[in-house]
């Protein structure tokens, strides 16, 4: 096995990062803490110690310092996964939607509208309920399922009123019917990992909502899906987000700096997450590096 010298770009240490560390640890590569608020970033260079790293994982908390800091090391010419064309897609749900439906992945019927009125239009055409979402967000805030016009006018008038301009860009969906849960994949490059279902009351069925989660075995749809899904945005290590749909599935959200500890915890002993993260960011790394690539055991 080739060691490797790993950077791992973050705002915030938390379990998922410390999984993924002590794995790199165990393995003997080196890694490289890079802290992106204590860094400048300029045209041609940054303070950030990147001049001998194989290959940066970018695990920023803020979408915004992901964004940024993945394009200019990337300008640097700096290996970085995942890539800034991939984040810059999944960052905006926007962008993610019309990716997928272009790639012909069913995802779930969305309007874009700019204005108040505009979006009261949209929201009357879906009918109720439905859903409103922020173009730029995760953890499932700021989500909104609409039942009624009443509903509508209170949300679509907080929402006009915020000071940041994406806020007046209306993300509009149908509301999917869906068994109490959905469907959350870690793939690499579109080979799955391990999945798990979320599972909640609610019908917001997030982790971070307080969702249950168990593992989940994918049939050979949902590979193709997640597949698709992952070419769809430029591939990487993502988190490709599933709904049942009867006798299908819809890919509603394809997420660029995926959290996996619950993943991790729900599969058990049936697979090692963050060891699998690994052999791909050593296979991302050899590749970069223009070495044949030999994946740990």
């Amino acid at each position: 096995m080739v060691r490797v010298n790993v950077g791992i770009l973050y705002s915030r240490i938390r379990k998922d990062e410390k999984l993924l560390l002590s794995e790199l640890r165990d393995r003997g590569h080196e890694v490289t803490k890079i802290d992106v608020r204590k860094h400048r970033f300029s045209l041609d260079g940054t303070t950030a110690p990147v001049d001998d790293l194989d290959i940066v994982v970018d695990r920023c908390l803020s979408t915004s310092r992901s964004l940024y800091a993945t394009q200019f090391l990337d300008a640097y010419g700096v290996t970085v996964v995942n890539s800034p064309e991939t984040a810059d897609i999944c960052a905006d749900k926007a962008k993610n939607s019309l990716a997928l439906a272009k790639a012909g992945v069913p995802t779930p019927k969305t309007d874009v509208t700019f204005t108040k009125e505009s979006a009261m239009e949209s929201i009357e055409n879906f009918g109720y309920p439905c859903v409103l979402k922020p173009v730029v967000g995760s953890w499932g805030r700021l989500m909104a399922k609409i039942d009624s016009e009443s509903a509508a006018e209170a949300i679509l008038e907080h929402k006009a009123t915020l000071g940041h301009y994406e806020h007046k860009v209306f993300y509009i969906q149908e509301f999917v019917e869906k068994p109490g849960r959905d469907i959350r994949v870690l793939a690499t490059d579109g080979e799955p990992v391990a999945a798990m279902v979320r599972s909640s009351d609610h019908w917001l069925t997030n982790a971070a909502k307080g969702a249950t989660v168990e593992a989940f075995d994918l049939d050979d749809r949902a590979l193709e899906l997640v597949e698709k899904a992952s070419d769809a945005v430029g591939g990487g290590l993502l988190g490709i987000d599933l709904m049942e749909t009867g006798d299908d599935y819809t890919v509603h959200e394809v997420n660029h700096t995926v959290e996996f500890k619950a993943l991790n915890d729900a599969v058990g002993d049936t697979a090692d997450v963050p060891a699998a993260v690994v052999d791909w960011l050593e296979a991302k790394a050899a590749e970069a590096n223009g070495e044949a690539t030999e994946v740990s055991a």
